[in-house]
This record gives structure tokens, C-alpha cells and sequence, in this order.
């Protein structure tokens, strides 16, 4: 079996300041196999495949090809050793032909030998049965064509390795299919293909073996007929619940008035960013939330309701009453609030104080020609942070000086302050301390049986069982689920996640 390895990586470290990337990772990719990278946001994928195509350097292990062990410090020597990228974000040149994107940067004389050029990249195009003619504008291709240029021009450069990394996230299902045909014609001549893919389906349907990743170590190497999809979701999320203590039984339960309709409806909601019609509501009181792998869609299913993407159709309710969502100043009105997934990108106003970072979202409702005193300003400040026991040293600080999860508070002040009927937080507990997290889930218990509506979203599953009573599952951008009561469990939660126990 040692011929047929094309890659071998051994105990790959890779440390960053205060955070250790990878630890002792190995990989083996065998030549004419389609191999799965798998694991959740932070698992490690992107910093292995980085290392390998020299965009990091490794602190420590060992990279062969083909037996032999070789040093890549940049992307040109990978392509020298064989090892060629595809990029979900398409990194060629739009207004430029086919042929000319396939040969750039790779000929010194490409414009004295034109006709030359065009006719090998036309055999090339033919070779893989790749819609599309050399002289054709790249532009005027689909997508899934303009990926298979950009494969094309991978393997013309004899490549061993080619590594996609999540290639069909734009693609429709006719798209993908011709796309899949392309993979298995390479991987019939001995090209050795890396998937990096969080869709489960496409990797049943095309790959050999599968390499789970979580928390930058290896979780293991599986055939593909081997790995049931349940357990595969179970060693990408991590299946032990940790030994936190049941927090739910210390609230009481909002009770909603007989009759009363739900704070939020919504019917047939879509947007732009994948996701497909969905229903959804929520109670008074209630703490539901939205589960699923990366990329299901369950962060674009919020930011749908939040209209923080632009809304294809669909139908909203408040209180029973028709209202019209948007835009995010149109769900803050209506007394919708919204703790974004990446705080540092969406979040914090990092050169801001953490009083001006609290006041931000009533500021906006208020409108900047009313202005808070001095005063008012300091006393509201001062309440949040005693409120939610926000670690600074005044409200004068600059909040990019905060730990993250003391910057998790901030913006969980700031949305607090407009006192929303409705609280939407998608991952509000991510990367800070357990101390903080069960702070954090206490807060959404305790703000829930006082009657406010939350809805709860963590990449932890454990979290979500502790904190929701009822969860809807998501997977490639559709609702496959919706647990409550007796099915509230992670065997339940995870069987769901994967489309049943196959």
C-alpha cells in the first residue's frame, strides 16, 4: 500500500501566540482517492492545508511526496512538488479568455504563440470534458465551469495532489454533478484530491475516506462505508457532554397567556445567502435555538429574521401583527436584537470606549441628533456593567483592551439596553471562559423566564440541550428538524443533523 501514497504528512505542529493551530497531526492521501477533510469551524483544516501548500510554515513534523520528504516554504514551491489549491473563492481573472487564465504567469512568451496557446488549452478542455472553448471571455462561463478552468489549469501543471477546498458552496445541484464528473475522471488518472466540503451528502457521494479534525488535532481515519454519517457528526462536534451542571432547573418557566400569538412568526423566509423558505416562531419566554454542522445555514436562517441579508420573500409577524423586515433597523424597531456570530468583525467598535460600545444600538434607535448627556451616558454605562459584571477598568477603556468574553458582555449590554422582546445570539459564548459561558447561559435563562423570547445558537451541543427547549436542525441551508421534550437529546440531535441513521 506504500506505493500508492502520494502525501504523507506526520506530526504537524503549528502554534500562532496563544493558540496552538495544530497539534501533531497526520494525513495520508493515496493517488487516485478523493479524500474528505472534515471538522467545525477552528478544527484545523484550513491551517493543515495552508501548511502544506507553504502559506504557513510548520513549527514541526514531516511533508513527503511521493516518499519523498520535501520542504515548502511558499505556494510556488508546493505547485513544483505537485501539490495544487482551488479555492472556494474563484482566483482568476474574469476578463480574460479561458486559455489566457490557464497559461497566465506560466509561459514568459504567451503573446507570441497564441494560436499554440489556444489549441492546448482546447485539448486540455477536451481531455476533461470541460464545457467551455479557450477563446471564450472566463467571464461568460457558469461558475462550475469557471472551477473547472481553474482545475484545469491545476492538473496542466502536473499536478499529484489537488486539493478543493469547498468548490460546490455556489453550485446548484446540476453544477455539482458535472463537477463530481470532472473528480472522478482525475482521480482515474492517479490524481490524488483533497474535499474540503461541509456538505455530508457530497462527501457519501464522492469520496474514499474521510479525516475528522476538532480542536486542531487529529480525531481519526475512516473508510467511507466505515463511518456511519451519525458517527461522523459525533467525532466532528465532540460526542462527551461535559460535566457542567444542569442550569435550566434553577429558573422558573415563562407561562404564555392562554391564546397569546408568539412574539415572532415567520412564513416561507428566504435570502440571499442560501437559505431556503422556512417556517419558524417563537413563544414568550421561550429559549429555542438553531443547530446544525458549519455551514448548515443556521446563522443565515437568524440573520434572515434580523434582515441582516437581503431577504428574497416571505412573511413576518410580531405579536401576531404583520410587520415589514428588511433591514436590521427595521427588526431593532419592532424590538428585535441581534448578538452577531463574529463579535470582532460585527460586533465591537474596537478604538470605541465600553461605554460608547453599550450606547451604540439605543443611540441608533434615539437617532444621533439626540444625543445622551454626560450623564445619562455614565449612569447607563455604569448599570450594564454592574448588571452583567463586565471586568474593566472604567467605561472609559477601549473595548478592544477586554478579554473576549468581557467584550461578549459589552455587546450583550448593549443589546440589554434597547430591552428587546426578542434577543437573538449566535455563538455568544464562543472562545471565552467556562466561567463566563455559564455566566452567559444563566443570563439567557433568567432574562427568558422573565418573559423576554431567545433564541440560542453554539457551535457546543451540550450548550444548546442546557440552555433550549426546543431546536430546530438545520442542513444545507433547509430545516430537516424541529426537537422538543423527550427528542431533546444528542443521539436525537445528531441522527437528525445527518439525515437519519444511515
Amino acid at each position: 500500500m506504500a506505493e500508492n501514497i502520494v502525501l504523507q504528512m506526520k506530526n504537524i505542529h503549528k502554534s500562532f501566540p496563544g493558540v496552538r493551530a495544530l497539534q501533531g497531526v497526520d494525513f495520508t492521501l493515496r493517488k487516485g482517492e478523493v479524500h474528505a477533510l472534515m471538522g467545525e469551524n477552528g478544527a484545523g483544516k484550513s491551517t493543515l492545508i495552508k501548511v502544506l501548500t507553504g502559506v504557513y510554515s510548520k513549527d514541526e513534523g514531516q511533508i513527503s511526496i511521493e516518499g519523498k520528504e520535501v520542504a515548502i516554504h511558499s505556494p510556488q514551491e508546493a505547485q513544483k512538488n505537485g501539490v495544487s489549491t482551488v479555492y472556494q473563492e474563484i482566483t482568476l481573472c474574469p476578463n480574460l479568455s479561458v486559455a489566457e487564465n490557464m497559461y497566465i504567469g506560466r509561459l514568459e512568451n504567451i503573446c507570441q504563440n497564441w494560436k499554440k496557446m489556444n489549441t492546448d488549452a482546447d485539448k486540455i478542455l477536451q481531455s476533461l470534458d470541460i464545457p467551455a472553448k479557450a477563446t471564450q471571455q472566463l467571464s461568460t462561463c457558469s461558475l462550475a465551469v469557471q472551477q473547472m478552468v481553474a482545475i484545469a489549469r491545476a492538473v496542466d501543471t502536473d499536478c499529484k495532489v489537488l486539493i478543493l477546498d469547498e468548490p460546490t458552496s455556489s453550485l446548484d445541484e446540476q453544477e455539482v454533478e458535472k463537477l463530481f464528473k470532472l473528480m472522478r475522471d482525475l482521480k482515474g488518472r492517479g490524481v490524488g484530491i483533497v474535499f474540503v466540503t461541509h456538505f455530508l451528502d457530497q462527501v457519501y457521494e464522492i469520496c474514499d475516506r474521510i479525516t475528522v479534525m476538532r480542536d486542531g488535532q487529529l480525531v481519526g481515519e475512516y473508510e467511507i462505508e466505515k463511518l456511519p454519517r451519525v458517527q461522523l457528526v459525533s467525532k466532528m462536534l465532540g460526542k462527551e457532554l461535559d460535566d457542567l451542571s444542569d442550569i435550566q432547573g434553577e429558573y422558573s418557566t415563562y407561562e404564555p397567556k392562554e391564546g397569546e400569538a408568539p412574539v415572532f412568526e415567520a412564513e416561507e423566509l428566504h435570502s440571499d445567502a442560501g437559505i431556503k423558505p422556512f417556517n419558524f416562531h417563537i413563544k414568550k419566554g421561550e429559549v429555542n435555538g438553531f443547530t446544525g454542522l458549519l455551514g448548515s445555514g443556521r446563522s443565515e436562517s437568524v440573520r434572515a429574521i434580523f434582515g441582516a441579508d437581503r431577504i428574497l420573500g416571505g412573511r413576518v409577524k410580531m405579536n401576531g401583527k404583520p410587520v415589514k423586515i428588511r433591514k436590521p433597523i427595521d427588526a431593532m424597531k419592532n424590538g428585535i436584537a441581534y448578538l452577531p456570530e463574529d463579535r470582532k468583525r460585527d460586533g465591537i467598535v474596537g478604538d470605541l470606549s465600553v461605554r460608547d460600545n453599550i450606547l451604540l444600538a439605543q443611540q441608533v434607535l434615539r437617532g444621533f441628533l439626540k444625543p445622551f448627556s454626560k450623564g445619562e451616558a455614565d449612569k447607563i454605562a455604569d448599570e450594564y456593567i454592574k448588571l452583567l459584571s463586565v471586568k474593566t477598568a472604567s467605561a472609559d477603556t477601549p473595548i478592544k483592551s477586554l478579554s473576549g468574553g468581557n467584550q461578549q458582555k459589552v455587546i450583550l449590554a448593549r443589546w440589554l439596553l434597547t430591552h428587546p422582546e426578542y434577543l437573538i445570539l449566535d455563538e455568544p459564548t464562543r472562545g471565552i471562559d467556562v466561567g463566563t459561558k455559564v455566566d452567559i447561559q444563566k443570563l439567557v435563562l433568567k432574562l427568558a423566564s422573565e418573559g423576554m423570547s431567545v433564541t440560542f445558537i453554539s457551535s457546543e451541543l451540550d450548550e444548546m440541550l442546557r440552555t433550549c427547549s426546543r431546536l430546530v436542525v438545520m442542513r444545507d441551508g433547509r430545516m430537516v428538524g424541529e426537537l422538543s421534550g423527550q427528542d431533546l437529546n444528542q443521539n436525537k440531535v445528531m441522527n437528525t443533523i445527518a439525515g437519519g441513521d444511515k
